[in-house]
């Protein structure tokens, strides 16, 4: 029988110690310097930040105006060479966060937006305490709580049409409005798609393609001029609430395409399982298959929301005054007419849309990461 076992007969060499694979170097070196088409791109990339930065440095800070201490406006904006208005933003900020709502009221705004944030942090924090009322409070209570805040009417609230709300308040109220219905309306044409009932799988797929196959522009057209001729005579909705309705059935359809790629997604052995357990169908897909489904699609979900988050500038062309439509309105004002305010204004209002689309998609990471349960790569 041969012997297959060695031993070393002589001390082996220093040998020199294994390069670090963490920290800052190694990361560069894996990341930036790997190949020479990295390192050319990264290097190309470095000179082009270094040939961006100066220009935008003088204009969004170095040569900005930031104050206008002798009250002249527009004139502080019009000097030569110049850069950013900020004292414009600064001047109107009121009119981009709540519109023409009157300023006497302004705090029934405030407090309906205390009151919600007080609400959704537990539902967006794990482990909070009183999760369930919390969400009772903020699905059922809270809607009408912000509607007679923001309208009035009652308990000696000064009466505010929605024709007077207008700037950031609108923009977050229709997109919230839109992302809180749009999800259960998307669900629910997902599953009716995938029935076996043809009357409602045919509904189902019918309303789907059909708002699919129309722009978010025809939609709010449709909604501001032939909405009102299916209602009976004498009957004229809001017309922020029709876009509201456009905006929820559109986006409904493109969350029912998102959830139904979940639903697809999922292996035969999940039904097989529930089966064995004795579950029906209703709790089947309940408690087993939908929870599952969403958790796999929350980054197609998160991005519906975003999209429809910014699609919410789109409302401006049926005369809504959201916050876009507002930096539009404030730049046309001759006192403030200067070189940079428009676009010192544009760029003010696409700041705040990354703001809240960057919170969204750092949130939905975290929920991936939070809610993975060993599957993820």
């Amino acid at each position: 029988m041969t012997d297959l076992s060695f031993v070393r007969g002589e001390i082996v060499g220093q040998r020199p110690a294994p390069r670090r694979s963490t920290g800052a170097v190694a990361w560069m070196k894996n990341n930036l310097f790997s190949s020479v088409g990295n390192t050319i791109m990264t290097v190309a990339s470095v000179l082009f930040v270094l040939w961006l930065i100066p220009p935008l440095y003088n204009f969004l800070i170095g040569d900005a105006v930031f104050t206008d201490p002798e009250g002249l406006r527009g004139q502080a904006c019009r000097i030569e060479g110049v850069g950013a208005c900020w004292v414009f933003i600064r001047a109107r900020f009121g009119f981009f966060m709540y519109g023409f709502y009157p300023d006497s009221e302004i705090w029934r705004v405030n407090l309906m937006f205390a009151i919600g944030i007080v609400l959704i942090i537990p539902l967006l924090v794990p482990k909070m305490p009183f999760v369930r009322t919390a969400a009772v409070l903020f699905f059922v209570v809270y809607p009408v709580v912000a509607y007679f805040l923001m309208a009035g009417g009652i308990f000696g609230l000064r009466q505010v049409p929605t024709g007077q709300w207008g700037g950031l308040t609108l923009t977050l109220i229709i997109s919230l409005i839109g992302i809180i219905l749009s999800m259960p309306i998307g669900i629910l044409l997902a599953l009716g798609r995938q029935s076996r009932l043809p009357i409602i799988k045919a509904c189902c797929v019918g309303f789907i393609e059909l708002w699919r196959a129309v722009p978010l522009i025809t939609v709010l057209f449709m909604a501001a001029v032939m909405f009102p001729l299916f209602m009976p005579r004498g009957v004229s909705p809001d017309t922020l609430l029709r876009a509201i309705i456009g905006i929820v059935l559109f986006e409904s359809a493109y969350m029912a395409e998102v959830v139904r790629g979940g639903l697809q997604a999922m292996p035969r052995g999940q039904y097989e399982a529930s089966a064995a357990l004795g579950l029906n169908k209703v709790k089947t897909m309940g408690l087993i298959i939908l929870p599952q489904a969403l958790k796999h699609v929350i980054p197609g979900i998160v991005n519906t929301f975003i999209a429809l988050f910014k699609d919410t500038s789109l409302v401006s062309i049926i005369g809504i005054f959201e916050l876009l439509n507002t930096v539009r309105a404030a730049g046309s004002d001759v006192n403030w007419s200067s070189p940079t305010h428009a676009v010192t204004g544009y760029i003010f209002a696409a700041f705040v849309f990354w703001i809240f689309c960057f919170g969204m998609s750092r949130y939905s990471i975290y929920m991936e990461g939070r809610l993975h349960t060993g599957h993820k790569r």
